[in-house]
This record gives structure tokens, C-alpha cells and sequence, in this order.
């Protein structure tokens, strides 16, 4: 299987792309971004693109992939809503819809959140985009297309969030997330388990198109193939 990765070096990204290069069943993972993933591997290839809403002079290199991770995000704090759009749903349509084109067999994956808003329509800002998201990207004519809305994230295996204030969250709450997912098991998912089930359901698919925290731990459980 070959992946094509966006958003590699956040916190998501960067644990599904570990578990891409550990799983043998992957011949190639590239990751696109601004940066490049501070990641050396015999199977890993990296393109820098700067503008992220235009992928024509990279075409040639968005081909031949069986599933896309799109990992990318910001936090809408501190953000107007026509810039989060911008970057939640603008930059992720103008590649989905490269991507569609160029990949119609392809199996694309969109981290969502927790709380998002199918309907478009609701009153919390970020919900409502990402629920827009979500919406237009199932639209599009690839061969399936999922969206992961995990809750809490415990990051593992050295990942860390770029963000200043997550890193805080993340080092206060340390000592308390792993009792969180003895406690809670359906709401707290690793980076680990989510690089495990996005590429199970690019190989298997997954019986909803839209998978919360609890669909996507039962992803995991189920008989590898």
C-alpha cells in the first residue's frame, strides 16, 4: 500500500506516520507539507509545497496512491472564522479535489474532532466547519472515505503537539491519561491506535463513514486480515 500523508508533523500526524513505517504492509508513505517531517526511513518520501491551496505544479507526484491520512489542523482559538475556514476546509477541499481526480481508487481519511457538527449549521464555530468538512469530502468520488472524530488523544512513543498550550495540557495531564482510559475506554484513543485503525480501514473499510471514538477502538478490535 502506498499513503500519501498531510499534516505529518502535528501531534496525529506525527503518530500515524510512525505506524505507517513500522507496518510491513506499507511500500511507501509520503508525506506533503510546509516543513518536512524531521523523519529519516528507507520508505519515507517528503515534498515541501508552500502553497497549499494550489497542487498543480506537484500533480505528478500526488499520483499512483492507494490512501491519503489527512491529519492536518489548527486550533480555532485565538482565530476568526474565515481563517479557520480557510485553513479547515479550504486547504483540505482544494487537495481532496486534486487528490479525487488524480486517485479515484483511493481511500481517504480526515481527522475530525469529537463534537462536530454534521449539520452545518450550529453555533460552535469550529464544529460547524468541520461538519462542512466532512459533508463535502463525502461528496467527492473516491472509492471511500471516512472521518475520524476522536475525543481525547493521549500522545505516545515521544509525540508532541506543536502547540504551546497543548504541550502544557499534555504535560499537566500526563500522569492522569492513561487512568482516563482505563475509565473511559470508548473516549480516549493514542496516536499509536489512530495510525493503527486508519490504516485497517484503508485496507478493510469500516462499516460507518463517519467513526467516533468508540467505532473507531471497535476498528481496532476487530481480526486483522
Amino acid at each position: 500500500m502506498k499513503v500519501l500523508l498531510f499534516g505529518a508533523t502535528g501531534m496525529v500526524g506525527q503518530g500515524v506516520l510512525r505506524e505507517c513505517l513500522l507496518d510491513p504492509g506499507v511500500e511507501l508513505v509520503q508525506t506533503v507539507g510546509r516543513t518536512a517531517a524531521p523523519v529519516q526511513h528507507a520508505k519515507l518520501r517528503q515534498v515541501v509545497h508552500a502553497d497549499l491551496m494550489d497542487y498543480g505544479p506537484i500533480e505528478a507526484a500526488l499520483e499512483g496512491f492507494d490512501a491519503c491520512f489527512w491529519c492536518l489542523g489548527v486550533t480555532s482559538a485565538g482565530m476568526s472564522e474565515a481563517a479557520y475556514e480557510r485553513v479547515t476546509y479550504g486547504i483540505t477541499m482544494a487537495a481532496a479535489r486534486t487528490l479525487a481526480r488524480l486517485n479515484p481508487g483511493m481511500t481517504f481519511v480526515f481527522v475530525s474532532g469529537a463534537g462536530t457538527d454534521s449539520t452545518g449549521r450550529g453555533r460552535v464555530m469550529w464544529a460547524r466547519i468541520k461538519g462542512k468538512t466532512e459533508n463535502a469530502l463525502l461528496l467527492l468520488p473516491f472509492r471511500a472515505a471516512y472521518m475520524f472524530r476522536p475525543g481525547v488523544i493521549e500522545p505516545v512513543h515521544g509525540v508532541k503537539s506543536k502547540t504551546g498550550v497543548y504541550r502544557w495540557f499534555y504535560l499537566l495531564a500526563k500522569p492522569l491519561l492513561p487512568l482516563a482510559r482505563w475509565a473511559f475506554p470508548a473516549h480516549v484513543l493514542t496516536t499509536e491506535e489512530i495510525g493503527r485503525a486508519m490504516l485497517a480501514v484503508a485496507r478493510n473499510g469500516a462499516p460507518k463513514r463517519v467513526l467516533e471514538s468508540r467505532d473507531i477502538r471497535a476498528i481496532l478490535q476487530q481480526p486483522a486480515n
